[in-house]
């Protein structure tokens, strides 16, 4: 559609920008159990037009209503009350998030309607095979997957609303600050149900350069100084952390993570229903967001492998929730990027080629290490490529199945194999910290163990009869890749493992029969 294209052809920048102003004018509303949609809006309304609105369940409806107008929010805020404090004695902090109860729920009863309620977590994987198994090919299960798990409309906005609820609290002290999510929540390949991860920013850039080159005097303000910019964030994390600990509504187990390599402070923000990781800005992490936004608004195909690709690894166990020696969603991420850009024709162009297509406003250096690349996603050119995703998915397996880990390493500037820098067993180059391995945590078991899966899967879909189990009721294409190997189809693994003789995968296997109760659980929850 003509929107759908219009929406894709905004840069990350103007994206985020539009995001953060619409959290501004929002406001989350706990309703009563009898609702009745239209009396609410029509009271609303006097305070101001709503924009767009929405239900979800979070113990209970919530509502998550847009004003047009900013000032229709002191206009609402005008009306509501202090709780009465009974029990509780209350932290009279005035926030966005309200609680509506009925005068007199008797009369008003009567009139309850049937409210549309938007999905925030996506279906179990269980689920999921059975509609997959209904559609007419790979390409069309792919796509399937990728709208069950993609984060919707509603979702999105309700990202931005935490981090907006979590800068009324750091604007307290520090009035130009904004909190914006980075990460997946932003990048076009975030999952339902994954948690949020949000910076603190203090620059609001070029605004004032300007202004300071005017008068005879060199200005600065006179702040507190510290030996490390590591110290200093830590004291900012730590206070701000106190605050929304001690002040902040719906804010439960907060953690200061202080002493980790990017100081953080976890908290579960339950109006919301996110789980929520806060550290101070990190430009390098929201240029990787807005490259994969790139690749992600590029061509549909990206999502589509890309998630698919994540669900196949948390179905066997090889990605985990918890940090480990397993791979990474983020290294799976790259993996995929650099499978698309090997590909003949390129279905995605290399780092280098979009840091030639960057002109001035896009220069950015940091801390030494060119991250440069172009954010205006018409000057790049659309890919000649045509192969479908039935194609790609059985390649992906086939090309990581026999790639040379022992010698190569993994570079997304180059788009090419390159020897590895140093022995880890995964080694992908961090895009940006070229000195870095985004993959350092692989250990060897756990890459062997990936390559295992990969090549049993590639054989899968090379050996499939699909209308054969189209017609017995049998799982086919990608719904066979979701179900753990050694479950359904224990007798035609045992073929396969004498087939190759190989100890190390009769051994993955049996380990992957014990792991199968916990990644079904785990796979799941995530």
């Amino acid at each position: 559609t003509d929107a759908e294209v219009s929406t894709r052809k905004k840069t990350f920048a103007e994206v985020q920008a539009e995001r953060l102003d619409q959290a501004e004018r929002t406001v989350l509303i706990k309703c009563p159990s009898k609702l009745n949609e239209k009396k609410l809006l029509q009271y609303l309304s006097s305070h101001g037009n709503v924009k767009s609105h929405f239900f979800f369940e979070n113990r209970g409806i919530s509502a998550l209503i847009e004003f047009s107008e900013k000032s229709s929010i002191a206009s609402l805020q005008d009306a509501v009350g202090i709780p009465g404090a009974s029990e509780h004695h209350v932290v009279p902090f005035k926030s966005r998030l309200f609680t509506f109860t009925l005068k007199n729920p008797v009369s008003q009863h009567m009139e309850e309607t049937p409210l549309h309620l938007s999905p925030q977590c996506h279906i179990p994987v269980k689920d999921l095979i059975q509609k997959l198994c209904l559609a007419d090919s790979i390409s069309s299960q792919m796509y399937i997957l990728l709208n069950e798990y993609q984060l919707t409309e509603e979702n999105i906005k309700l990202r931005f609303l935490a981090c907006s609820l979590v800068r009324d609290f750091t604007r307290a002290y520090f009035p130009d600050s904004t909190v914006k999510p980075f990460g997946s929540s932003v990048n076009t390949f975030g999952k339902l149900g994954s948690d949020v991860d949000m910076f603190l920013d203090f620059h609001d850039t070029g605004k004032h350069a300007t202004k300071m080159k005017k008068g005879p005097f060199e200005m600065e303000y006179q702040m507190k100084r510290l030996p490390s910019e590591r110290l200093a964030t830590q004291r900012i994390l730590s206070v701000i952390g106190d605050c929304l600990d001690n002040f902040g509504p719906g804010c439960a187990n907060v953690q200061k993570i202080l002493n980790a390599r990017c100081p953080l402070v976890k908290f579960s923000h339950q109006p919301t229903g996110f789980q929520c990781d806060l550290s101070v800005s990190n430009s390098i992490a929201i240029r990787s967001s807005e490259l994969l936004y790139i690749y992600g608004c590029l061509d549909s195909r990206v999502r589509a492998l890309v998630f698919t690709i994540r669900c196949w690894a948390r179905v066997h166990g090889l990605t985990n929730s918890a940090p480990g020696t397993w791979i990474t969603n983020f290294s799976l991420t790259m993996m995929v990027m650099f499978f698309l850009q090997k590909r003949s024709p390129p279905i995605i162009p290399t780092l280098d080629q979009l840091k030639e297509l960057a002109d001035e406003k896009d220069k950015h250096i940091i801390g030494g290490y060119d991250c440069s690349f172009v954010s205006d996603l018409r000057k790049i050119k659309p890919t000649k490529n045509t192969e479908t995703l039935d194609v790609l998915l059985g390649e992906f397996f086939e090309y990581f199945g026999n790639f040379d880990f022992r010698k190569n390493s993994i570079n997304l500037r180059k788009g090419k194999e390159v020897n590895k820098p140093e022995s880890s067993p995964l080694y992908i180059w961090n895009p940006f910290e070229q000195d870095l391995n985004i993959s350092k945590n692989v250990n060897q078991p756990q890459l062997e163990k990936f390559i295992a899966m990969a090549r049993e899967s590639a054989w899968i879909l090379q050996k499939e009869d699909k209308t054969q189990q189209m017609i017995s009721k049998e799982p086919w294409g990608l719904a066979a890749l979701l179900i753990p190997f050694g479950k359904s189809n224990s007798s035609r693994m045992k073929n396969r493992t004498k087939g190759i003789g190989s100890e190390t995968i009769r051994s993955l296997l049996d380990s992957l029969k014990l792991n199968n109760a916990n990644s079904q659980q785990k796979a799941v929850g995530k």
